[in-house]
This record gives C-alpha cells, structure tokens and sequence, in this order.
C-alpha cells in the first residue's frame, strides 16, 4: 500500500468545495460552514507534522473537519446550558452571588464509566441509522440531529411537508425500536 503525501498548497483548489459542502449538510449558516473549513486547513497545517501517510489527504483533513464540526456543537450546547441557568437564577430574587451557574455540568467532569455509556449510546445510534432507508435516515440526521427546519429539509428534499412528517414519524418509530432491541 502506497504512502500518500501530504502538500498544503493544493488543499483549497482540491478540497474546500467537498469539505464546504460536507459541512453545509451539518451546520445550518453558510458562513459557520465556511469558519469551521477554515478552521480545518488551519488546524491542518499546525499538525502536519502528525500526518502519516496512511489516510489519503481528503480523509485526513475530513476527519479534522468532524473534530471542528464537534467543537461547534459542544461550544453551542455549552452556552445554552449556562444561559438557562442564569434565567433561572435570576427569576430567583432571594439568593445572592452567581452561584446557579457554577452548578452547570461540566464536560469534563465524566467518569470513565459515563464516557463508555456514552461511547455505546453513539454507537448503537449509528448502527440504528445504519438500519434505516436512505431516506429516512437523512430525514431523521436533517430534522432531528441537525435541527433543520421543516422548509428547508422540504425544498433540499422537493417533498412537501405531509411527505416529511409521514417519513419522520417512520423514522423515529423505527430508531425507538432499534434502539429498545439494542441499547436498553
């Protein structure tokens, strides 16, 4: 098996647009899209050092991409937990100090044991979808996973919204089964 090279000069003529689009289907706002490839080539060239050959390319820089898309999402949902926190503090008008927020689970404060439950969580999720017809699997992913909006999951899909709640509601049935048989 041939090693492959590495060669940052050409990534933007070869790859932005496949990792612009892959990243488009996972982020909602174009310009998100656009910080997070950037953020990839950047991430890339500080660690290319590690690159070993054994991946193409394109598969390197994806895999950094999914790490970036992450990041995304756990900075989102990060924020949004602090934030309801603080609603909730504040409706509160007897108690002093910024103490409600502190007690915001922190990410990194996992036991080895919720880290495996969460790892096969993952795991049984994927091979569910796995299950699914291509259809309602990009369904369920666009409106459950990506928290797509219903029109815009019509227009990408030219099905009408009757169509989109039909496959959904199918899709969801099938993952609660799945994941009854395999996860509980």
């Amino acid at each position: 098996m041939a090693e492959h090279t590495i060669n940052p000069n050409n990534w933007i003529k070869l790859y932005s647009d496949y990792l612009f689009n892959y990243t488009i289907t996972r982020v909602s706002e174009r310009e998100i899209a656009q910080d997070l490839v950037q953020e990839t080539f950047l991430a890339g060239l500080k660690s290319m050092a590690n690159f070993k050959g054994e991946a193409s390319e394109r598969t390197w820089l994806i895999a950094i991409l999914k790490r970036k898309i992450i990041d995304h999402y756990r900075k989102i949902n990060s924020n949004k937990g602090k934030a309801e926190v603080r609603m909730a503090y504040n409706s509160d008008a007897e108690t002093e100090g910024d103490w409600l927020e502190e007690r915001v689970a922190d990410p990194f404060d996992k036991t080895a044991e919720d880290t495996i439950e969460n790892t096969e969580l993952g795991v049984a999720i994927h091979n569910c979808l796995g299950k699914l017809p291509e259809k309602q699997a990009k369904v369920f992913k666009m409106k459950t996973l990506l928290n797509y909006e219903t029109e815009a999951i019509c227009n990408e899909l030219d099905i009408t919204a009757s169509n989109l709640w039909v496959i959904i509601h199918r899709a969801r049935t099938a993952m609660a089964s799945c994941m009854e048989e395999n996860w509980f």
